[in-house]
């Protein structure tokens, strides 16, 4: 089946799902209120079926050149004991900068694809005339409230998480598990270093008005060199802070000749490292069912057949990792079985 395709959305999801489109031989248009790809950094984590789904967009050979493969990953305590150690190296896995993703997307699509300073906004006249419209909108999605508007809203995770990157670099990927709240830090290119804490909102109870450096080293200032790194390079180099969202189950991803696809469908708390991950196989899935099917409904229900569920698995297993890596209390307990766990792996 060929036809015209609407994406409304040109994050990583948008993209992505633009090139497997335009491979399938659709007439594709992005539109995106932002003037161009927002520039902000943090390293993604991609893992095999994410790698799978970008060479079947045609993309995983940039993605390799430009992403990282720490030598290992290891959750630790403040001291800095391994916890759990992986070795990366065993899988396709990569770490690659949310920007350079963003710029393997973006340099992929011809031009005129992708119509920046473009939002919708009035929405039935501005989807009138595609025979599918993708909603890659994130988790305010617009398509998601006009399509969905018995959905309920993003629900708060009762977490806050603060993120940035510093010069110099680390070799290992680490997530430090302390009460109540983690600290992570991975290597993001040749000469710079990423980092990210997530901590409890009631630790943030009696802190109000404290700026974030002198927060953070308040509350990781003791814990082992590999933060001290991080924290001692924190001046100057800007913290993001926000706090954390996810999306409570949809019935379904479809309506009519509409889909969600990425955060606009099943935004996800970060702890599993998967937001980007299922995002990308949300893009090769559904491209690949509007070429091979014959109507856009058979298309759009193989595609909810597909992602809705194992989609809905991960939002669960990232939720609970998030209230299980802040603990406040059980900490001993939770940390003797992430070792059980580690050996296992």
């Amino acid at each position: 089946m060929r036809g015209k395709a609407l994406v409304v959305g040109a994050g990583i999801a948008g993209l992505a799902v633009a090139h497997g489109l335009l491979r399938e031989g659709w007439e594709v248009e992005v539109r995106e209120r932002r003037g161009s790809p927002p520039d902000i950094g943090g390293a993604l984590g991609l893992w095999r079926g994410s790698m799978v789904a970008l060479d079947r967009l045609g993309l995983g050979a940039r993605v390799r050149e430009r992403a990282e493969r720490p030598r290992r990953a290891v959750i630790a305590d403040p001291s800095g004991r391994a916890l759990a150690m992986v070795d990366p190296r065993r899988t396709d896995a990569r770490l690659i900068s949310r920007s350079s993703l963003l710029a393997v997307l973006v340099e992929g699509l011809p031009e005129g694809v992708v119509r920046w300073n473009t939002p919708v906004v009035g929405f039935d006249a501005d989807t009138e005339g595609f025979d599918v419209v993708v909603g890659a909108d994130g988790i305010h999605s617009l398509v998601r409230r006009t399509t969905f508007p018995e959905a309920a809203d993003p629900r708060p995770l009762g977490t806050v998480a603060y993120r940035g990157a510093v010069p110099g670099r680390v070799e290992a990927a680490t997530e430090t598990w302390g009460r109540g709240r983690i600290f992570g830090v991975t290597p993001l290119d040749a000469h710079t270093t990423y980092w990210f804490a997530c901590l409890r909102t009631t630790l943030l109870a009696d802190r109000r008005g404290q700026d974030e450096v002198s927060l953070l080293r308040e509350l990781y200032g003791d814990w082992h060199p590999m933060v001290a790194f991080v924290l001692d390079a924190l001046p100057g180099a800007g913290v993001d802070r926000r706090e954390l969202y996810d999306l409570p189950a949809l019935a379904s991803y479809v309506r009519g000749r509409r889909a969600l696809i990425g955060d606009a469908a099943h935004a996800m708390a970060p702890n599993l490292g998967r937001g980007a991950c299922e995002s990308l196989i949300d893009a090769s899935v559904l491209a690949t069912a509007l070429g091979a099917e014959r109507t856009v409904h058979r298309a759009l229900a193989h595609y909810d057949g597909r992602r809705r569920r194992p989609t809905r698995r991960v939002v669960h297993g990232s939720r609970v990792l998030n209230r299980v890596s802040t603990a406040v209390r059980l900490d001993g307990q939770r940390n003797h079985l992430i070792r059980a766990l580690g050996s296992v792996l």
